[in-house]
């Protein structure tokens, strides 16, 4: 079922949904469903995949440094594929411009129609580790809204090379990102609204946020948003702190503001057990807010670990 139909049915009720990172290679997959099955009491209408873009390492052959070119978390359509087998819900594969060619993408998608996987994440990416700017893969997308070109285009049987004739056509329904305190490249608020309309415009279907720990931030996205004629759902995606270097780690890396209440809650622990209780209360208490202003669903990053999300959804769900 698409995403928006689940919130559609849900008529009002705040949906709990989460998102998980692939095992690294080698790992076993029995480590994200130890992840998973504390969760599935609260009845996730789907589950978002990650996918990791390539990255460079370097090995060392006689003393000299050889680099090559790796995906250290493969597999998101194939863990796509068990999770729904497996537990019976709607899961969402993110799909990325960075590192794929246009056609690496379809060949993609192709086998997600083939899976009957009905949501597609679409998304950009992140520069490579070693880049300092976004560089578009050769013979790949530049932009988010491009992406959600191409799979719209394919919904209508109009692959790459050819328009294919079929009763047969893939349904997918596109989420895409938006960013309540700008994206990090965004020159201005406004200038990141329109580049998200931009994608609606595309034929986005609905939208996830990037992290936020203040919710004023997210209201205010929302009248921007609707102020510029979006009127996709907007799904405010809520991520725990749980580590003492996620102070200085969460707002270098996403650009973000924390409420100066939670900085100084967490600068009393004295361990990071303390900081993941506090991140949890923190979370538990932006979750209600949320959950009484309305949000269509309440999105948790959980990194991979469920015991912090439990206990959130525990008491709000």
């Amino acid at each position: 079922m698409k995403v928006t139909d689940h919130i559609k049915k849900a008529k009002g009720k705040t949906l709990f949904s989460f998102e998980l990172i692939p095992p690294q290679k080698g790992r076993s997959i029995q480590e994200l469903y130890d992840n998973i099955d504390p969760l599935m009491e609260f009845d996730p209408p789907f589950i978002d995949v990650t996918t990791s873009r390539e990255e460079f390492i370097y090995i060392d052959r006689d003393g000299l440094l050889d680099k090559k070119l790796t995906r250290m978390r493969p597999g998101t359509v194939g863990i796509c594929a068990s999770i729904t087998h497996k537990y019976n819900v709607d899961t969402i594969p993110h799909v990325l411009c960075g590192g794929f060619t246009k056609e690496e993408t379809e060949y993609l998608l192709v086998d997600c129609h083939y899976l009957g996987i009905d949501n597609i994440m679409a998304l950009r990416g992140d520069a490579m580790k070693e880049e300092k700017y976004f560089t578009p893969t050769k013979g790949g997308h530049g932009y988010a809204n491009e992406l959600v070109t191409q799979i719209v285009n394919m919904n209508k049987g109009q692959f790459l090379h050819e328009v294919v004739e079929t009763d047969n056509k893939s349904n997918f329904c596109i989420g895409v990102a938006g960013y309540p305190e700008k994206h990090i490249e965004a020159p201005s608020m406004d200038s990141d609204i329109r580049r998200l309309k931009e994608k609606v415009d595309a034929g986005a279907d609905y939208v996830v946020t990037q992290m936020f720990f203040d919710n004023q931030r997210y209201f205010k996205f929302l009248e921007k948003a609707k102020d510029a004629g979006i009127d996709v759902p907007i799904i405010p995606g809520i991520k725990p702190v749980a580590v003492q270097k996620h102070l200085q780690l969460l707002p270098q890396v996403f650009k973000l503001d924390m409420p100066d209440e939670l900085v100084k809650a967490i600068e009393k622990c004295k361990n990071n057990k303390e900081v993941r209780e506090v991140g949890i209360e923190f979370a538990i208490q932006q979750s209600k807010e949320l959950m009484e202003y309305g949000v269509p669903v309440l999105h948790y990053y959980s990194m991979g670990k469920s015991d912090n999300i439990k206990k959130i959804a525990s008491a709000i769900f």
